[in-house]
């Protein structure tokens, strides 16, 4: 029996990630309601996506999927990066 953590990546965290990486500061309220808004509508441009996929790879300690750092929206790159580290990929 393997013991599998199911880690996942909330829309807290997220906003935590954009402010500390990226130096943007989004209230998570204000991120979960406009989940479907684009990443530089909350002045997010890809370089700062970039250090979150970074971050994430990090603590995590595998390989996020290329597409996450192309995402266009909080909940594509929820949905993406969640989806990946369900599965480990």
């Amino acid at each position: 029996m393997t013991d599998q953590v199911d880690y996942q990546v909330t829309v807290e965290e997220l906003s935590a990630l954009m402010k500390r990486t990226a130096g943007v500061h989004v209230d998570p309220v204000t991120l979960q309601q406009q989940a479907d808004a684009a990443f530089d509508a909350f002045g997010l441009d890809s370089l700062g996506l970039l250090g979150i996929v970074a971050e994430l790879e990090k603590r995590y300690g595998l390989g996020l999927p290329e597409q996450a750092e192309r995402c266009k929206t909080p909940a594509d790159f929820l949905a993406l990066v969640n989806g990946a580290l369900k599965t480990g990929v």
